[in-house]
């Protein structure tokens, strides 16, 4: 949809309505309809590694100030102090949280490594495992909801670059016509069948230990999705099929604290139409609670042959995610994602306010159209 497009949409938001049943049926209310659009108080914009301002981290006074001018009080953060086995510091998490509690932010998630998923059977993975659940009760001391994380046994792939609006460059991908002959990644050989006992290995340990400190899981899915069997020697998980990888991912422990961080932009990589296949995504994850965190980012195009663009440009119809996400009482974070890049664009420049990237918030930073309310938002350059 077109950002002015959006913006009539929004004008006369109660001229169109999400299908109870179907996500993305689209009908007009009769004339003697009662247009009290239904309200999400809940959903907020928030913040994570994507959108940090200086160089003192997420949590340092420069980046929380920078955060409260755009009305933005949630946070997922990355802890530095790591160590080998990828134990957290729970000195400098308790320092994260003191320097949000002074501006009255909260830590609503944390961003986990993806080491684990690298790993074959063995004591090194058990090791991981181990400090991964020890995480989870440190992340629980400091009120931590979410856990999200990115399972890669090879590096997320983009393979060009296209001229874009302002005279940004978009980061693209397009599948190699000798994809068979692309150099195996660092993990070597990773069958579908070692993925997926990776994952029920990971999630058949985590889950109840997630579940008994109150922390949600979010998985985030590979990027790009739907790559072939073999691609530098793996089976990514969510391949062929993005939905019915994630549909298989939450049955295998089938609880609320095993959920995704669902990327908008990720997952329409993976979709030949994004337009008509990522709404029934929204909806049918939506509606059994299993979206703990949401990435906004959009591309043009599709599987096997995408660019990353701005969040108004794009594939995506977001005016129809937000509907949906408000209509399920969708509680967590919205999160800036991935943004064309300028060289003219500092490191330091001022974030540029969501509210301006989805045409629709208001002057105070809420989405008011339609009966939808996000606080506060910006986004900015990946």
């Amino acid at each position: 949809m077109k950002r002015r497009d959006f913006g009539k949409s929004l004008a006369g938001g109660v001229g169109v309505v999400i299908g109870a049943g179907v996500a993305g049926s689209v009908a007009p209310l009769s004339a003697t309809a009662s247009p009290v659009p239904r309200k999400n108080t809940l959903m907020h914009v928030g913040a994570d590694y994507h959108s940090v301002a200086g160089t003192g981290g997420l949590t340092s006074k420069q980046n929380l100030s920078d955060n409260l001018r755009f009305g933005v009080k949630h946070l997922m953060p990355q802890v530095r102090k790591v160590a080998q086995d990828g134990s957290w510091d729970l000195d400098e998490l308790k320092m994260m949280k003191d320097n949000c509690d002074k501006f009255g932010v909260e830590i609503e998630g944390m961003r986990m490594d993806a080491d684990y998923i690298t790993l074959g059977k063995g004591a090194e993975r058990d090791r991981k495992l181990d400090a991964i659940c020890e995480n989870i009760r440190k992340a629980h001391q400091i009120g931590v909801k979410v856990i999200s994380y990115h399972w890669t046994v090879i590096p997320i792939r983009r393979n060009g670059k296209a001229p874009g609006r302002g005279g940004v460059t978009y980061e693209t991908f397009k599948l190699e016509d000798n994809w068979k002959d692309l150099p195996v990644g660092k993990s070597g050989r990773v069958s579908s069948d070692d993925y997926w006992e990776r994952i029920t290995h990971f999630l058949e340990r985590v889950i109840p230990v997630a579940k008994e400190n109150d922390v949600r899981m979010g998985c985030h899915p590979y990027d790009p999705p739907g790559l072939p069997f073999g691609y530098q020697g793996a089976d990514n998980w969510d391949s062929p099929s993005v939905f019915e990888g994630l549909k298989r991912y939450a049955s295998v422990v089938d609880s609320p604290y095993n959920a995704f961080q669902l990327c908008l932009g990720t997952t329409s990589e993976g979709l030949k139409n994004p337009n008509t296949e990522l709404l029934p995504i929204v909806q049918y994850f939506g509606e059994r609670n299993k979206i703990v965190s949401i990435h906004m980012r959009n591309i043009r195009g599709g599987l096997h042959d995408f660019a990353e663009v701005f969040v108004d440009e794009g594939d995506i119809d977001f005016f129809q995610v937000m509907r949906i996400l408000r209509d399920v009482q969708y509680p967590y974070m919205i999160l800036p994602d991935h943004n064309p890049t300028h060289p003219d664009d500092p490191e330091s420049s001022r974030p540029m306010p969501l509210r301006m990237a989805i045409s629709g918030l208001d002057s105070r930073g809420e989405f008011r159209g339609a009966g939808l309310q996000i606080h506060g938002g910006f986004t900015r350059r990946r």
